[in-house]
C-alpha cells in the first residue's frame, strides 16, 4: 500500500467500476492533427475493448498491417475511453462505415506523422465512486490542491502479483536461475517492461521516504529539480531560493529512475539515492548491463492536481486531469482509502 499525502484525513470509501461508464478516460493529445498528410488519424471511442483490439480491427478494415497502426498510449478495457489512432492510408474512408463491437469512430483527420507511444500530454478522467462519501472526498481533494499529488507509479505498473520488478532486478543482475527472467531476456518487450518496473519500484521507495521524512514538498541541497512547464532539469544549490518555487508548483524534486545515464544528484540527496540503489542489490555495472532499457531518467515527485466532485445519489463523480505517465489510481487512493486499487484499470498511462 502506498503512503498518502492526505494520511491525516479519512477516505470516502466506496467501490469503483460498477459499469464501464463509471470510468471514463479521454486522452489529451500532445498536438492536434494538421488536417493533411499521409497518415489518417481516427478519434475512437471504445467500451469493453483494449486499444490493441481496436487497432487490429481498424488495420484489417483499412487493409494495412497491424504494426503500422499508431497510438500514444494504452487505454483500459473495462472503461469508456477516447483516443486518437493513426494509419498510413492514401484514401479517406467514410468514418460512419468504420465501427466494430464496442468501438466507433468519432472524428477523422490527417497528419504528417504516425502516432507513437508518449505522444500525449495527459488524460482527463471522470470516475464514479459508488457508495463513497462525497464530503470526505472533498476534504481530501482540498488537501491535495494545497499540498500536491505524490506522483507514485500505480500498482498496475508492476504486473500480476507485482512480479515484474523482481524479474527486472534479476535481469540486471545477469542471473539465469529464474525461468521468468530467462523468458523475459528473450523477449525485448518483456525485458523493457520488467526493467522499467524495477526502476518504478525504486522510485516509489524513494518518494515514500521523502513523504515519511517531511521532504515531499521541500527542496533538498543536491536534489535534481524538474521545471514543471518545460521538463528542464537543474541541481538545487540553494534550498531557500528554490523552496518558494516548489510551493508554487513551478518546480519539483525529481526522483531517480535508475540507469547508467541518470542525471546525478549531489550531497545529501545523492547519499539517499546511493543507499537506496545499494539496498536493491544492483550497482553501476549491473545498470550498464541493462543497456538501452536502463539508461535512466528523472520523474517529478510532486504535481498539482485539481479534483472536481459531483455528488450522486449513491456516491460521487470525480473529475481531474493528469499528465502522461501519472496514475489515476494514486489520486483515487487519496480520495477513497484504503484498498482503492480494487477494480481500477490495468492500463492508465
Amino acid at each position: 500500500m502506498l503512503p498518502f499525502v492526505t494520511a491525516g484525513l479519512p477516505g470516502s470509501g466506496g467501490r469503483l467500476k460498477a459499469s464501464p461508464e463509471d470510468f471514463a478516460v479521454e486522452e489529451l493529445p500532445a498536438y492536434e492533427p494538421q488536417g493533411h498528410g499521409p497518415h489518417l488519424w481516427l478519434r475512437v471511442e471504445k467500451r469493453g475493448r483494449t486499444t490493441r483490439d481496436v487497432v487490429r480491427e481498424l488495420a484489417r478494415a483499412l487493409s494495412v498491417a497491424e504494426r503500422e497502426g499508431g497510438f500514444a498510449g494504452m487505454k483500459d478495457k473495462a472503461a469508456v475511453t477516447t483516443q486518437w489512432l493513426s494509419f498510413p492510408v492514401a484514401r479517406d474512408p467514410d468514418p460512419a462505415a468504420l465501427a466494430g463491437e464496442g468501438w466507433r469512430v468519432l472524428a477523422a483527420s490527417r497528419h504528417q506523422n504516425k502516432l507513437r507511444p508518449g505522444h500525449a500530454r495527459g488524460n482527463r478522467f471522470a470516475v464514479v465512486v459508488r457508495g463513497g462519501d462525497p464530503a470526505r472526498a472533498a476534504a481530501c481533494a482540498a488537501a491535495l490542491a494545497g499540498r500536491g499529488f505524490a506522483n507514485f507509479f500505480g500498482a498496475q505498473r508492476f504486473g500480476a502479483g507485482g512480479r515484474n520488478a523482481a524479474v527486472g532486478r534479476t535481469l540486471l543482475q545477469g542471473r539465469t536461475d529464474d525461468p521468468e527472467a530467462r523468458r523475459a531476456a528473450r523477449d525485448r518487450f518483456l525485458r523493457r517492461l520488467c526493467i522499467s518496473a524495477w526502476q518504478a519500484e525504486l522510485f516509489n521507495q524513494w518518494l515514500a521516504e521523502r513523504l515519511a521524512d517531511g521532504l515531499f514538498d521541500r527542496a533538498l541541497a543536491g536534489d535534481v529539480m524538474k521545471k514543471l512547464d518545460t521538463g528542464g532539469l537543474f541541481l538545487c544549490e540553494d534550498p531557500e531560493a528554490d523552496g518558494p518555487r516548489v510551493a508554487r508548483f513551478e518546480i519539483s524534486p525529481a526522483g531517480p529512475l535508475f540507469g547508467h545515464k541518470l542525471r546525478e544528484s549531489a550531497g545529501a540527496a545523492r547519499e539517499r539515492e546511493d543507499r537506496l540503489l545499494a539496498a536493491s542489490g544492483v550497482g553501476p555495472a549491473e545498470l550498464r548491463r541493462g543497456g538501452g532499457e536502463a539508461e535512466g531518467t528523472r520523474r517529478a515527485a510532486r504535481l498539482p492536481v485539481a479534483v472536481a466532485l459531483e455528488p450522486l445519489e449513491d456516491g460521487y463523480r470525480a473529475r481531474f486531469e493528469l499528465p502522461a505517465g501519472s496514475y489515476a489510481t494514486v489520486v483515487l487512493g487519496e480520495l477513497m482509502k484504503p484498498g482503492a486499487d480494487a477494480g481500477l484499470p490495468e492500463e492508465s498511462e
